[in-house]
């Protein structure tokens, strides 16, 4: 069975005190956590929580903006991406998912330059925390504000340059599922996997994301989770739902069905 995990955007108005609660409840063995539910509700009852109800922690939302396309400095990105891979090791995540910014008004050779010297200065804090810095690559048509990496094989190129083993790849089936030859491809960069976020959609993702719940839309995650799990992934699937479609829906409900919907596919011989 695979390691399972649920992000708190998949149940963006309840509560991190909720999240946790309910994830346990459900048998969910991990959290993806959101930053900001944890900053409210303070990190160090957070982990108290946590080890309360034995969760895992499969990745931490997120860090990014080195190129100042959401209004800060340089220095501001980076200051607040050292501190949230401070804050990863403290609440014992191993994966700390960053977006590079949007090329914004830099040319793409700039845009490139900043995020390559935002990981050379954030590499040596990964390490010393043992936290792995997973980058994250979007589909065009919702990157604008998040990322000027919109391809598998951008961001590969960035992670194959810059060979460092904490630098590894935010693997997103919501951004990614529709990448030609996707499936054929995995098993190239299975082991620069840091994290496997787990989206479905009903239609080609837009300006804004809107996913659904697992096995409703035409995202071939099915085919993706059995090319992973063949090539060797053992890390974790974490459910990652957010959008007009999903965001009426009951939260108890939807987290029992993508479970029900991954684990159906691990309990059937392929």
């Amino acid at each position: 069975m695979p390691r399972l995990s649920v992000n708190e955007l998949t149940t963006y108005q309840w509560s991190f005190e909720e999240d946790v609660c309910h994830y346990a409840e459900a048998g969910i063995s991990a959290i993806g956590i959101w930053r900001q539910k944890l900053s409210d509700y303070g990190e160090e009852k957070g982990v108290e929580l946590l080890r309360e109800t034995n969760l895992e922690v499969s990745n931490l939302l997120w860090a990014g903006g080195f190129t100042g396309s959401d209004g800060r400095s340089y220095q501001e990105s980076l200051q607040d991406a050292a501190a949230a891979i401070r804050m990863a090791g403290f609440i014992g995540c191993p994966t700390l998912v960053l977006y590079s910014g949007g090329r914004g008004g830099h040319t793409s050779r700039h845009a490139r330059r900043l995020f390559v010297s935002a990981l050379t200065a954030l590499a040596p804090i990964a390490e010393e925390e043992a936290v792995d810095l997973a980058i994250e690559p979007m589909h065009p048509a919702c990157a604008e504000e998040w990322t000027f990496l919109t391809t598998l094989e951008s961001t590969l190129e960035i992670i194959s340059e810059f060979d460092h083993p904490h630098v590894k790849l935010a693997f997103d089936t919501y951004h990614l599922g529709h990448e030609s030859n996707l499936v054929q491809r995995i098993e190239e960069f299975v082991d620069r996997i840091g994290i496997v976020h787990l989206g479905d959609g009903c239609a080609a993702p837009k300006y804004e994301q809107n996913r659904c719940q697992l096995g409703k839309g035409n995202v071939p995650w099915r085919e993706i989770v059995e090319a992973l799990s063949g090539a060797g992934y053992d890390g974790y699937y974490d459910i990652e739902l957010l959008g007009e479609d999903v965001e009426q829906e009951d939260y108890e409900q939807l987290i029992r069905c993508s479970k029900a919907a991954l684990e159906k596919r691990f309990a059937v011989p392929a």
